[in-house]
């Protein structure tokens, strides 16, 4: 893809870097109000458990078509549509009635999530090579902030008694139009001559599974530490329950710190030289939480385990579309091991916890990390 007219990378950065935190303050606004949808619909603790693998599911099926809508569309035309439609998808879950319609809707939801972030990733690719410097790592960050925003608005408007529909349908207004303004401003680009169609549904190539690899061990040991550390910190290091609740936040707040300095750290190390000491740190924090019979210590292994694991995945995104071939079907193989590594972290901790212990499933986890720093090598850039 070529860029059609001149290029403001310092503008494009700011404009895609809004595209980030759109798509996590949709997460971040209904995970918040997630204890009303599921009072809202009736759900037992168990159907509401089976209803939220729905999203993954259907990001797992849009995800490889992706490449394909995005050279019917082109990259900015497929990024408007698709992320339009995952603003507006938002406000799906408070009009459904019952628990199937609700599957329904968060098949779609999570469909439309999946489609806009590998599109928007492929997009931020193109800008970061125009930029000759890494940018992925910061866009992370601000998707993670946006995630941030999102919770804590939920938060308020819970507090304030305010119920999750109206905040939804507003909220999904206000970030349509935000997100179709953002879009926009992007330039518009032109397909190079000769780009052979991609095709209408790619699994994950093999020119990307390293890549795939680290990022799956990643994204494993984020779902560990955001599903499980109140859980580990209260039943195993004797924490109360409202510091195992900050714990969750902080973990957020950690990774999102790691990520928006994370790019000056790669321009002056390199993304195989960091993913090697994220790694490392990931693994060391993993232990501290294992060894944690104290808050404290369980409270600073989680935090290590964020910091170590931030950079991981932008860069995983970033490597694999520079790979070659059709950006967008790179970015969607990695994207679809990853949200496959989202899906298996939180039930894989669990069946490990009841049949052996936490403190062994997360030893597993810091085994993740040492697989991180030895497979760093994937992300070397290919000359």
């Amino acid at each position: 893809m070529l860029m059609e007219g001149k290029p403001n990378t310092r503008r494009d950065r700011v404009l895609i870097g809004l595209v980030f935190a759109v798509h996590g303050t949709v997460t971040g606004t209904f995970a918040s109000r997630l204890p009303w949808t599921a009072l809202h619909v009736h759900a037992t603790v168990g159907s509401l458990g089976l209803v939220l693998i729905t999203p993954t599911v259907g990001a797992l099926a849009a995800m490889p078509a992706t490449g394909s809508v995005v050279h019917r569309l082109g990259p900015r035309g497929a990024m408007r549509v698709l992320l339009a439609l995952w603003t507006a998808a938002l406000a799906l879950p408070g009009l459904m009635p019952n628990v199937g319609l609700l599957a329904v809707a968060l098949a779609c939801y999570g469909a439309s999530a999946g489609a806009a972030d590998v599109v928007m990733n492929g997009y931020a690719v193109r800008i970061e090579e125009r930029a000759g410097k890494s940018i992925m790592s910061g866009l992370h960050g601000m998707w993670s902030v946006g995630g941030i925003v999102g919770g804590l608005f939920g938060a308020l408007c819970a507090g304030a008694g305010i119920s999750a529909l109206p905040e939804f349908l507003v909220t999904s207004l206000i970030l349509t139009v935000i997100a179709l303004c953002a879009t926009s401003l992007l330039p518009v680009e032109a397909a190079k001559e000769g780009q052979i169609r991609p095709p209408r549904f790619a699994l994950p190539a093999k020119a990307v599974l390293g890549i795939g690899i680290v990022g799956f061990c990643a994204v494993f040991a984020e779902g560990s530490g955001s599903d499980w550390s109140a859980v580990y910190l209260t039943g195993v290091a004797h924490a109360s329950a409202a510091v195992g609740a900050y714990c969750v936040t902080g973990f957020a707040a950690t990774m999102a710190l790691g990520r928006l300095l994370g790019d000056a750290v790669v321009r002056r190390f390199g993304p195989v030289a960091t993913v090697r000491v994220g790694g490392a740190i990931a693994a060391a924090g993993a232990v501290l939480v294992v060894l944690a019979r104290q808050p404290a210590v369980g409270i600073a292994g989680f935090a290590a385990l964020g910091l170590g694991i931030a950079t991981v995945v932008p860069l995983a995104f970033a490597a694999a579309g520079r790979r070659g071939g059709d950006t967008e079907s790179s970015v969607a193989g990695i994207a679809t091991i990853t949200y496959t590594s989202g899906l298996l972290a939180g039930p894989s901790i669990g069946a490990l916890g009841t049949a052996v212990s936490l403190s062994f499933a997360f030893g597993v986890v810091a085994v993740l990390g040492c697989a991180m720093a030895l497979g760093a090598g994937a992300l070397r850039p290919r000359t």
